[in-house]
């Protein structure tokens, strides 16, 4: 059986680590990116099944970065899960109403995370 390939963007390298070694654990293939435009060229080459993505990034922005897979036909379908630090229902609401499949605050609650990731994989 393939694994499952979650892009996990993220440009704290300790959370990066720590995201990536949550999916290896969880029997997911994790594809490490430190920002948008690495993270863009990532998708494209490997085309995950998930997408794992911090808003604060360098080199154009969370936002940004997801406005510009969604442009894209063959990424427009990948499921995107929004993690942030930034807090409150309006950033929320944004990232949703911009076509998130979820939004999850730092620090994440790994166990409900997963059960999203699980959720939205069939």
């Amino acid at each position: 059986m393939n694994r499952k390939r979650i892009l996990i963007v993220e440009d704290d390298a300790s959370m990066r680590q720590v995201l990536v070694a949550q999916m290896k654990t969880s029997d997911y293939d994790a594809l490490p990116a430190p920002d948008a435009l690495t993270a863009l060229a990532q998708a494209q080459k490997n085309l995950p099944d998930l997408i794992l993505l911090d808003l604060g990034l360098p080199g154009g922005g969370g936002l940004n970065l997801m406005q510009r897979l969604q442009s894209i036909p063959k990424l427009s379908v990948i499921p995107i899960i929004v993690i942030s630090a930034r807090e409150g229902i309006p950033i929320e609401r944004e990232v949703l109403d911009k076509g998130a499949a979820a939004f999850f605050k730092k620090p994440v609650d790994f166990p409900q995370l997963l059960v999203k990731i699980r959720e939205l994989l069939g």
